[in-house]
């Protein structure tokens, strides 16, 4: 009976430590990297990764779609994954998806790095913020970024050739090119097959050590962003910045020519304040908002000033340079796309070109009150004028002088005015 009794303890303890430990068994947490890179997405991943560590997780998985991005972004990533305390691995996918410029280092530098069936990677020569750079500078930056890539690439065991390729010639590579270059390290179509393939594989660390993964009946939990990261994310758009720093300019604007209209100091301090949020998340260049800024400056003068639509024109232009100044990042994702540009100009020039003729009408327009309203108007000699008498106009009695005999009845106009006194003409 003691002996039952002690092998029944045993065995209940034994339950139980198993279901303790299957209850602090720590979920496989999902980072979705879609989009440009830049500070808001690096910090997403960068938060991620330090909670999947202080949770135990056994992996990270990063699902990545991304055109690149931002290289002081890309790198806060990469300095992340190599500092990480469990292995992270890089999916490309799903089909469609693809893992360009940054996005291909960011790959790269992970501890596994898969890909959906369809998707590509590489990419990865590195741009200017508009696109061109002199040739030294070019070769300086196609340098470092090949020296970097060089050094991820060789301590992962990756073919450093076409990883310096993928730099230098910008090479891009399908999934099964990269897995028969031995730039990935396997094909799969989805996280779940991802996890199945990875069961019981020794992946080796940046730092040496190797750690075998345990993956079977793994639960996968997506990461989501905080509030602040949900609201950046959405504003921190290059056309969107575009637009609100455009409502900014023209709303303030507008409450500084007309005060007291309080709708428009609104909606531009709102902007306002968006646009200063936004430009924590996308580096923002002082010349594109100067010449924004002087573009609706120009466009506000031809109203003033008949320019016969110089000053329109060069609102234009500088509104179309500043637009394309106003984000310098290396990727045209992450630039003020013509679609948005273009209609946006539009819409401003054509509302300049309306007000101007408004303003030219408004100038042509007979005077409808005031003393200058009465030239024109017709009246009747109370008494003869010869040359000065009464005449009464629209009720209203008034002293009158002719440039020659008008008896009394006659219709007469009013040429001028003087103080009081109306200057007419008799009619024929």
């Amino acid at each position: 009976m003691l002996h039952s009794a002690v092998s029944a303890r045993t065995c209940l303890l034994a339950l139980a430590a198993a279901l303790v430990g299957v209850a602090a068994r720590a979920d496989v947490p999902v980072v979705d990297l879609e989009g440009p890179i830049h500070p808001v997405s690096a910090g997403y991943v960068v938060t991620a990764l330090d909670r999947a560590e202080a949770a135990g997780a056994p992996l990270v998985v990063i699902r990545m779609d991304t055109p690149g991005g931002l290289d002081s972004s890309m790198r806060q990533i990469v300095d992340r994954i190599l500092r990480a305390r469990m292995p992270v691995a890089v999916w490309v996918g799903p089909s469609g998806a693809r893992a360009a410029s940054a996005g291909f280092v960011i790959a790269v530098s992970a501890d596994v790095v898969a890909m959906a069936p369809g998707t590509n990677l590489g990419a990865a020569h590195p741009v200017s913020g508009l696109g061109q750079m002199d040739e030294v500078m070019s070769q300086k930056a196609a340098s470092d970024a090949a020296a970097y890539i060089r050094g991820k690439a060789e301590r992962r065991g990756r073919n450093v050739d076409l990883a310096e390729k993928a730099v230098l010639e910008s090479r891009s590579f399908t999934e099964r090119e990269a897995l028969e270059g031995k730039l990935i390290d396997l094909v799969a179509a989805d996280v779940p097959a991802l996890l199945r393939a990875l069961d019981g594989r020794d992946v080796k660390r940046f730092d040496g050590s190797e750690v075998s993964l345990h993956l079977k009946g793994q639960v996968t939990v997506p990461v989501a962003m905080n509030w602040r990261q949900r609201v950046l994310s959405v504003i921190a758009r290059p056309d969107l910045i575009f637009l609100l720093l455009l409502g900014a300019l023209a709303g303030i604007g507008a409450e500084l020519t007309h005060p007291g209209l309080v709708f428009p100091a609104v909606l531009g301090t709102l902007c306002l304040v968006l646009f200063l949020f936004a430009s924590q998340a996308i580096p923002v260049s002082g010349t594109g908002v100067l010449l924004i800024a002087l573009a609706l400056v120009l466009f506000g003068a031809e109203v003033k000033v008949h320019s016969f639509g110089l000053l329109t024109a060069g609102g234009i232009a500088s509104m179309i340079l500043g637009a394309m100044m106003l984000v310098d990042a290396p990727e045209a994702e992450m630039r003020v796309s013509l679609p948005t540009l273009l209609p946006a100009a539009a819409v401003v020039a054509l509302g300049t070109i309306l007000l101007v003729r408004l303003v030219v009408a408004a100038h042509r327009r007979r005077p409808l009150t005031g003393a200058s309203a009465m030239v024109g108007e017709a009246g009747v000699a109370e008494t003869a004028l010869e040359p000065a008498g009464w005449v009464r106009i629209h009720g209203e009695r008034w002293r009158g002088v002719a440039d020659g005999p008008v008896a009394a009845g006659q219709t007469v106009t009013v040429a001028a005015v003087e103080g009081l006194t109306l200057k007419v003409r008799k009619e024929a």
